[in-house]
């Protein structure tokens, strides 16, 4: 049970997307907790059961499906309060080894879904203003040896939430991003890695940490929560949330 107060919480309405696990679902969950009235939005329709407020199955890199779930936003509340963008694909390998599709994936998925849901939600979020909160990496703001496209992805979207910021600022909408450091999320499990190597590599992750462990999915919501919430004279801003990791 959280014991931080957002006293506009129950005024607001969001969108999460990858909201089905992993840090979009602490997302979700820890927003609602606050009070806020949160829709999720995550491809695998499965994952969505048991969200506070439901969700919508919605492919992020699929105009049509991300303009139907926008629609459908605007008939239900006619403006949207803060979006989260978590939706996210990771994929491990080095340069000798990724293959074309690994990397146009993550960049589909990463930047070009950002893109699409950012843009079909923008007019809801001009009512009243509002903030959009990118999920990115300190992979984007440390150089790393293993993943270097996934790094490459996120410190792209670094760069989107910097120039979106100074793009959307006349229009009162707030852009900021968290960088997690890693996180047990699901999301090393999709990528093709087995339990034991994930295992290992959030294991010699945390030895790299100068707190000396990996984070939990809450630790990031926390933050999203502020960025989402409160905050507003906050814009432009990458939050670092990885234990000391994008300056050890």
């Amino acid at each position: 049970m959280t014991t931080e107060t957002f006293p506009s919480a129950a005024t607001r309405i969001g969108v999460v997307t990858g909201a089905g696990s992993g840090l979009g679902r602490a997302c979700v969950e820890y927003l609602s907790e606050l009070g806020a009235l949160v829709e999720g939005w995550d491809r695998d329709a499965a994952s969505l059961t048991g969200l506070p407020h439901g969700g919508e199955p919605v492919d992020v890199t699929d105009p049509a499906s991300v303009t139907a779930a926008a629609d459908a936003v605007r008939r239900r509340h006619g403006r949207l309060d803060f979006l989260v963008n978590s939706a996210g694909i990771f994929t491990a390998g080095a340069l000798a080894d990724v293959t074309p599709a690994a990397v146009r994936s993550m960049f589909d998925v990463n930047i070009v879904g950002t893109t699409l849901v950012s843009q079909a939600l923008l007019p809801l979020l001009t009512v009243n203003g509002g903030a959009i909160v990118n999920i990115a990496s300190s992979t984007a703001l440390r150089a790393t040896e293993s993943n270097a496209h996934y790094a490459a992805s996120k410190a792209a979207l670094v760069h989107l939430t910097r120039c979106w910021a100074l793009e959307l600022a006349p229009e009162r909408i707030r852009v900021n991003a968290v960088a997690p450091g890693p996180v047990a999320t699901g999301l090393h499990h999709k990528s093709g890695l087995t339990p034991a190597q994930v295992d290992q590599l959030l294991a010699s992750r945390a030895q790299t940490i100068p707190l000396r462990r990996v984070g939990t999915p809450l630790e990031t919501a926390r933050w999203v929560a502020r960025l989402a919430l409160d905050d507003e004279w906050v814009t432009g801003a990458i939050i670092p949330v990885d234990g000391g990791m994008s300056v050890g």
